[in-house]
């Protein structure tokens, strides 16, 4: 895998992450204000869009959403 493949994975295991919480940029950015992270909607969309974000910007996410397990494809 390239670069770009393993950007595209980052942004799908965040999205997927998003989608089974059903949660959406702007909640998102309210429960990473509450890790003390400041950011906007619009920003953290488009990072989320464009998938090239830092393994810390996918970590915090993470934790913002309280995910405590993540599954990375098939055993």
């Amino acid at each position: 895998m390239n670069v770009r493949d393993w950007n595209s994975y980052a942004k799908s295991v965040l999205k997927a992450e998003m989608a089974r919480r059903q949660v959406n940029a702007p909640e998102l950015v309210q429960k990473l204000e509450e890790l003390g992270i400041e950011d906007n909607a619009r920003n953290v969309a488009n990072k989320i869009a464009r998938g090239s974000f830092s393994a810390a910007f996918l970590f915090q996410c993470l934790a913002a959403m309280e995910v405590k397990n993540l599954h990375l494809g098939e055993d």
